[in-house]
């Protein structure tokens, strides 16, 4: 990953040839702090945004980019199914709802948030998400919090794959089986967490951030996007969501790289929920 790049740089999502940033905002915040986060992020080059159903602030979001001023089409949106609205009836209905939350006619990409129901009305959730893809609702289609066995659930089914999973990764948890199949199998990988919700006291991070010069949270999604993740940090304090994009005038040379990675815990190193083992 060049340093070279700015915030604005975009990957092209290999299924769907849909771009998608970067660098994205995560909002799974209290929704008094939702919209103005989002309208610094606008304000300061973001051009991604990951909501979800759960969050409950989808207006919010849409509100944000509609007083930003941005062009639709210049903000790539993201949100997720809820785990109670598995089901092939019942999601199709949720990707209405959240394009009526949202103000807009299709969203850039929504994904299923878990794995957690079962086979069948994982796959059921899949194929209506497929359908709202090919009725131009979404631009592109995927996963969250999939493991290997959720994602070999679909390309076992004959499906098309997901674009994106996006799953808590960070250097306490790198999730490296998951990652691996991703990467075999075309399927981005979104990293949420990746501040490790500040519990980054440790001398291989600190050290690193005094070496060049950066804040923690800077050396983290530095990290996250030279290993070719894309990370979405998320912050309510307007300072902080800028300084987490001021990462692109510097790059972490390949011994702080794997010093940074030698935190790897596996799983006993999650912070989040991290549903990627469920039934």
């Amino acid at each position: 990953m060049a340093s070279k790049l700015a915030i604005s740089a975009t990957i092209r999502l290999p299924k769907s040839g849909t771009q998608l940033p970067l660098l994205g905002l995560g909002v799974a915040l209290n929704l008094e702090n939702c919209k103005p986060a989002c309208i610094t992020a606008l304000k300061h080059g973001y051009r991604h945004i990951d909501s979800a159903r759960m969050y409950y602030n989808e207006a919010q979001v849409g509100e944000a980019v509609r007083e930003s001023g941005i062009p639709r089409e210049q903000v790539f949106l993201t949100s997720k199914i809820r785990n109670e609205e598995h089901g092939y009836d019942v999601a199709l209905a949720s990707v209405d709802d959240s394009l009526k939350k949202f103000g807009f006619d299709y969203l850039d990409l929504m994904l299923i948030h878990s794995a957690k129901s079962d086979k069948q009305r994982r796959l059921d959730t899949w194929r209506a998400l497929i359908e709202a893809k090919k009725q131009g609702k979404l631009r592109a289609i995927g996963v969250s919090n999939y493991g290997v066995k959720h994602l070999e659930e679909i390309r076992e089914a004959g499906l098309e794959t997901p674009d994106v999973n996006q799953i808590e990764l960070q250097p306490l948890n790198q999730q490296r089986e998951i990652v691996e199949y991703c990467r075999k199998h075309d399927v981005v990988v979104e990293a949420y967490a990746p501040l490790m919700r500040t519990r980054w006291n440790y001398p291989e991070i600190l050290e690193t951030a005094e070496k060049y010069n950066k804040g923690p949270a800077q050396i983290l999604v530095r990290w996250s996007l030279q290993h070719g993740f894309v990370p979405l940090p998320k912050s309510s304090d307007p300072a902080r969501v800028v300084s987490n994009a001021d990462v692109f005038d510097f790059e972490l040379s390949p011994e702080d790289m794997a010093r940074i990675d030698s935190l790897d815990r596996g799983k006993e190193g999650s912070i989040t929920w991290n549903p990627v083992d469920c039934d």
